[in-house]
């Protein structure tokens, strides 16, 4: 048994639509649909492009690599379970594939956050089968 407090935090709930997401995401890399028919990168996971309407995919790895299009720092508890993270960041990641995808900064002061950073995916494995991507500055 290990010593670690288990992680008490919201989980996505795995289905069959979005377990290769997190089983890539425990694997340290960023997954994400793309349509059979036009190519496109398709996130959030969708069961038809929206682009082409098209209902086929695959999944491809990705960079990871991405532009921070904005950011806002919480102070509030929300929720019970992130009382000792406030405050922490909650950022929306211009892809460099395109789609935008919202998560966190870490490694730096939650306001040192800035529209136009430079970062790279991060995995937080908090569970046997959760890995939950974050970001970090590039470099």
């Amino acid at each position: 048994m290990s010593d670690s407090k288990p992680y008490d935090k919201p989980l996505p709930t795995l289905d069959d639509a979005n377990r290769p997401f997190w089983t890539a995401a425990r694997q340290q890399q960023l997954a994400l649909q793309h349509c059979g028919d036009c190519g496109e990168p398709r996130y959030p996971i969708n069961h038809v492009c929206p682009h082409c309407l098209s209902d086929r995919f695959e999944w491809k790895t990705i960079s990871g690599r991405g532009t921070v299009h904005s950011s806002i720092v919480f102070h509030q508890i929300y929720n019970a379970t992130f009382t000792g993270d406030v405050p922490y960041n909650v950022s929306l990641i211009q892809l460099d594939e395109g789609p935008r995808m919202i998560s966190n900064v870490v490694g730096i002061a939650p306001s040192d956050v800035k529209v136009g950073d430079v970062v790279q995916v991060v995995f937080d494995p908090v569970t046997p089968e959760i890995s939950i991507p974050r970001f970090q500055r590039a470099g």
